[in-house]
C-alpha cells in the first residue's frame, strides 16, 4: 500500500493538487483580498451584486461561512491523514472539493439571478463532502479522538443552512442565530484545536533552546476552560443580550486569558511563527470580555464580534497557513520580517476596526481597517504563491530570486 509521501509524489498533474492546504490556503487568501475589496464600493453604494442576501449579509456570510470554510478545509484534508495514518486525498479528486467552493462563491454572489435551492446546495456541497471525509477517516482509523471536530463541523454546516432560511424569510440573517451559531462553531474548533497546537508548538521550540519553562500540557483545567467556553457561546448563540451571556463570556475570557499564560508565550519573541498564535489566542480570550461588554451596552455590538472575526478567526487562520504551508512543503518553520508584517498589519486591523465601532462617525477608521486587512492578506498570497502553487524545483528558484 502507498504511503501518504508516495502517494504525493506519485501525483503529476498541478502542483497545487499535491496536497490539501495548496489549493485551500491560497483560495482562501486570495478570497480575503476579493471579499473585501467587493464590500468596499458595495458600503459606500458604489458596487451592487445581484446576491441573494442583503450587502451586510453577504459580507458577513462570505467571511465567517465563506473564507473560514476553505481554511478549514485546508487544515483538515492536511492533518487528518497526520491524525489516522490514512491517505490524503490529492489529484482530480482534491481539484473537485476546490472547485466546489469555488462554486459556492459563485452562487451566493450570483444568488438573485438563481433558484434558492441551488445557491443553498452550492454553498453547502464542499462542506458536506468534507465532512463525509472526515467522518469516513475517523471510523476507519479509529481515530476517536477527533469526533469533537466532525461535531463542530456539522454544526458549521448547519448554521450555514439556517443562515440561509433566514435570509429566505427576510430576518435580518447578518445578526441573525445562523451566524452567531457558524462563529461559536468556529470558535470552539479555534479553542480545542489552538490548545492542542500552540503549547505543543511552543513547547517544541522553546526544548530544543533548552529554556526551563515550558507550557503547561493540556489537563483538567483546561477541560473545565473549554467546557465554561462551551456555555457562554451557547449563551452568545441563544440569548446574545442577556445579563447572564455576558458573565458567561466575561468568565470565559478571563479562563482563556489565564489557560494562555501558562504557555509560555513571553518567551516567543524571536519566532513571529509563534508569538503569532499567542497573540491570536489573545484576541480569542478578548472577544469574550468585549461581547461580554456588548451585552451589557457598554460597547458596540459591530466592532465587538469583529475582535472574534477579525482577532480570532482572521488572525488565527493567517497564522496557521503561514506556518502549515511552510512545514507541508519541506521548508524551515521561520517567519521572515515581510511575514510578520503581515501579522502586524492583520493586528492593526483588529484594532482599527474596534476603534471604528467606538467612533462611528469616523468613516476612514474603517477604511483603514480595511486597508491592513488588505495588507495582511494580499502580503500572505504573494509571498506563499510559489510555495502553494508550483512543483518544489519552480518554488525553490522563485524563492531564491525574491
Amino acid at each position: 500500500m502507498s504511503t501518504s509521501a508516495e502517494l504525493i509524489r506519485g501525483w503529476t498533474g498541478p502542483a497545487v493538487l499535491s496536497f490539501g492546504f495548496r489549493p485551500f490556503f491560497f483560495m482562501a487568501g486570495a478570497w480575503a483580498v476579493v471579499a473585501m475589496l467587493l464590500w468596499l464600493p458595495m458600503l459606500t453604494g458604489h458596487l451592487a451584486l445581484p446576491t441573494g442576501f442583503d450587502p451586510v449579509a453577504w459580507h458577513a456570510h462570505e467571511f465567517v461561512f465563506g473564507y473560514t470554510s476553505a481554511v478549514i478545509a485546508g487544515f483538515l484534508l492536511t492533518a487528518v491523514p497526520n491524525w489516522t495514518g490514512r491517505l490524503p486525498v490529492v489529484g482530480w479528486r482534491l481539484g473537485g472539493l476546490a472547485a466546489l467552493w469555488l462554486a459556492g462563491r459563485l452562487a451566493v454572489a450570483f444568488g438573485a439571478l438563481l433558484p434558492s435551492w441551488l445557491v443553498l446546495v452550492a454553498d453547502l456541497a464542499m462542506m458536506v463532502a468534507l465532512a463525509l471525509f472526515l467522518g469516513r477517516e475517523i471510523v476507519a482509523g479509529k481515530n476517536w479522538r477527533n469526533l469533537p471536530v466532525l461535531g463542530l463541523l456539522l454544526l458549521f454546516l448547519l448554521a450555514n443552512a439556517v443562515f440561509h432560511a433566514e435570509s429566505w424569510r427576510g430576518d435580518v440573517a447578518s445578526d441573525g442565530f445562523g451566524l452567531r451559531f457558524g462563529l461559536a462553531a468556529v470558535l470552539m474548533l479555534i479553542g480545542l484545536i489552538g490548545g492542542r497546537i500552540i503549547p505543543s508548538f511552543t513547547r517544541n521550540w522553546l526544548a530544543q533552546r533548552r529554556a526551563t519553562r515550558l507550557p503547561v500540557p493540556f489537563g483538567r483545567a483546561d477541560g473545565a476552560v473549554m467546557a465554561l467556553t462551551g456555555l457562554a457561546l451557547a449563551g452568545f448563540v441563544a440569548l446574545p443580550l442577556h445579563p447572564l451571556t455576558a458573565a458567561l463570556c466575561g468568565l470565559a475570557g478571563l479562563a482563556q486569558l489565564w489557560r494562555l499564560s501558562r504557555w509560555q508565550g513571553g518567551q516567543t519573541g524571536a519566532e513571529p511563527l509563534l508569538w503569532v498564535l499567542h497573540l491570536a489566542y489573545a484576541f480569542y480570550a478578548l472577544g469574550f470580555l468585549s461581547v461580554a461588554a456588548a451585552a451589557v451596552d457598554w460597547l458596540p455590538q459591530a466592532g465587538a464580534r469583529h475582535v472574534w472575526l477579525a482577532g480570532a478567526i482572521g488572525l488565527m487562520t493567517l497564522a496557521v497557513m503561514t506556518r502549515a504551508s511552510l512545514g507541508h512543503a519541506g521548508r524551515p518553520l521561520h517567519a521572515g520580517p515581510w511575514v510578520a508584517a503581515c501579522y502586524v498589519a492583520l493586528a492593526l486591523a483588529v484594532v482599527t476596526r474596534f476603534a471604528s465601532g467606538l467612533m462611528p462617525a469616523e468613516v476612514w477608521l474603517l477604511h483603514l481597517s480595511a486597508g491592513f486587512w488588505l495588507l495582511a492578506f494580499g502580503g500572505f498570497a504573494v509571498i506563499y504563491a510559489p510555495i502553494l502553487l508550483l512543483p518544489r524545483a519552480a518554488r525553490k528558484q522563485a524563492m531564491r530570486r525574491a
